[in-house]
């Protein structure tokens, strides 16, 4: 059941694209960071090599920049989901449990001055709480994550930074939620959702439209 649960994980993880908060020194550049994106992107598509390379590589990322809270989510959200990866228990709740941990730290190290948009235009403060609503809410219902990472959902709907951030992120955020919304059987607060996407004519809303006639079926 365990291992069911687990499997589950690296599909769960439905991520925007990606900032980078810059340190004055040894900052990650847009490519290194590009790449080690690309890498996650891979890993939650199903491409289980890439899990591994990803976590390798936002690890070294980090390295570099100890205390940039994005790339220290990225890393915790990797690190989870290498428990998908083995067979053992006990690695998969110490990649699990490692990997949470870092999420946590994370969020504590946000500040109002993570508010404004980094790379990729979005503010680190919502890419931090994304990566995390969205590992929180893919992780076994028994690591008792859940709750807190529909908080962390709640609050990116009700930041004012949403409104500047991308369109693709909104979008994501909003598909999430839709997602959240439905699993929790509430289809009315399901359709805002996807209704936001569909009338913003953000990158998903072809997906926002299946998933509604899904709904009304």
């Amino acid at each position: 059941m365990t291992d069911l649960l687990f499997t589950r994980l690296t599909h769960g993880l439905l991520l925007a694209s990606a900032v980078c908060l810059a340190s004055p020194a040894m900052a990650a550049t847009p490519a290194q960071f590009d790449s080690a994106l690309a890498q996650f992107q891979q890993a939650r598509a199903g491409h289980e090599a890439a899990i591994g390379k990803s976590a390798e590589a936002f690890e070294a990322l980090l390295k570099a920049e100890p205390l940039n809270p994005v790339l220290m989510a990225y890393a915790g959200a990797t690190t989870t989901m290498k428990a998908t990866t083995t067979w053992l228990p006990w690695s998969k709740m110490s990649y699990a449990e490692d990997g949470l941990a870092l999420l946590d730290k994370a969020l504590t190290l946000l500040t109002p001055a993570h508010n404004a948009p980094q790379q990729h235009d979005v503010p680190a403060t919502l890419e931090v709480r994304f990566v995390a609503a969205n590992t929180f809410l893919a992780v076994p219902g028994f690591m008792n994550r859940g709750a807190r990472g529909a908080k962390l959902l709640e609050e990116i709907l009700a930041s004012p930074l949403l409104g500047v951030a991308p369109l693709e992120f909104r979008g994501n955020v909003w598909l999430t939620a839709a997602q959240l919304a439905s699993k929790e059987n509430r289809p009315q607060d399901a359709r805002k959702y996807l209704d936001e996407v569909i009338k913003a004519n953000a990158p998903q809303a072809e997906a926002a439209r299946t998933q509604l006639k899904a709904i009304a079926s």
